[in-house]
């Protein structure tokens, strides 16, 4: 029952914290939005990290390193998939930036990790998925506004670009985990995207964010520390379970930006977007039970 509730908030999470990049890069640069995103998960995980998993005890400096080159990963994927949401549907961004986790797989298989015929289905599976998302490029409808080819087929590319990005921070997280537990690994992260983006930020003075997008900065800074929270919770009772369920946002997130922001897709789109969360989730079962 745990890992049921918990899989199903976490999905809710990343789903908010989708919607809520997509209306904050509408309103704001990209750079100051994610600086302060990577700000507030800082602000939240600081007194977290020590409670839970005690001082900072860096065993191995590989550790360290992975940790930071994933906050390093997820500041590019979430530059990328600040700019994918701008021009593109929110429905088909987050379908294919769901595929992260299938991307590790590839990733952890280059580096020495056996792929399953199993696991190697439900890849060619996903990547079916993605191709019949981001066909039929120009359909697309978003507050009564028709989103051009051109937009939507830049959006797919970007989306495609997050997603490797995420993937491999994904893998450099599973790599840091070693000797780091989540909670710093997660703290890392946002203190390195502070780093990479707040101070430079800060330093040219163009660290302000417009007071339109704070609501949606803030709404999406707390759901991502929450979900990475919940999905912990979740895991700790089964891993399977919780990972299937979270890797649920998408579908999630295109059923409300269809309610919110009046997104129409076409059908090919939509059975593109069933394909890939079937794909993920049957992925991510078959990696946390192996």
């Amino acid at each position: 029952m745990l890992a049921l509730v918990a899989g199903l908030l976490t999905a809710v999470f990343f789903a908010l914290s989708t919607l809520g990049s997509a209306r904050a890069t509408r309103a704001s640069p990209a750079p100051p939005a994610i600086a302060g995103v990577m700000g507030i998960g800082a602000l939240l995980m600081a007194p977290v990290a020590p409670v839970t998993s005690g001082p900072l005890q860096v065993g191995s400096p590989d550790a360290l390193a992975w940790a930071c080159l994933a906050g390093m990963a997820n500041v590019g994927g979430l530059l990328l998939i600040y700019a994918a949401l701008r021009v593109g549907a929110v429905g088909i961004v987050a379908t294919i930036a769901s595929t992260e986790g299938a991307i590790a797989a590839v990733i952890a298989v280059l580096a020495g990790q056996v792929l399953t015929p199993a696991a190697a289905g439900c890849l060619a599976v996903i990547v079916f998925g993605v191709l019949l998302a981001a066909s039929n490029g120009g359909s697309e409808i978003e507050d009564g506004i028709v989103i051009g080819r051109t937009r939507s087929v830049r959006s797919a590319v970007l989306a495609i670009l997050a997603a490797t990005v995420f993937g491999v921070g994904l893998f450099a997280i599973g790599r840091a985990t070693t000797a780091l537990s989540p909670a710093w690994i997660v703290l890392i992260g946002r203190i390195t995207g502070i780093v990479l983006l707040g101070l430079p930020l800060l330093a040219l003075r163009r660290a302000s964010i417009p007071v339109a997008a704070r609501p949606f900065v803030i709404l999406t800074g707390v759901s991502e520390v929450l979900g990475y929270a919940t999905y912990a919770i979740g895991a700790s009772s089964n891993i399977a379970l919780t990972a299937v369920l979270g890797s649920m946002f998408a579908p999630i997130a295109a059923v409300a930006a269809f309610v919110l922001f009046r997104e129409r897709l076409a059908r090919r789109q939509v059975a593109g977007i069933v394909v890939v969360v079937v794909g993920v989730a049957a992925s991510a079962a078959l990696t946390t039970q192996s």
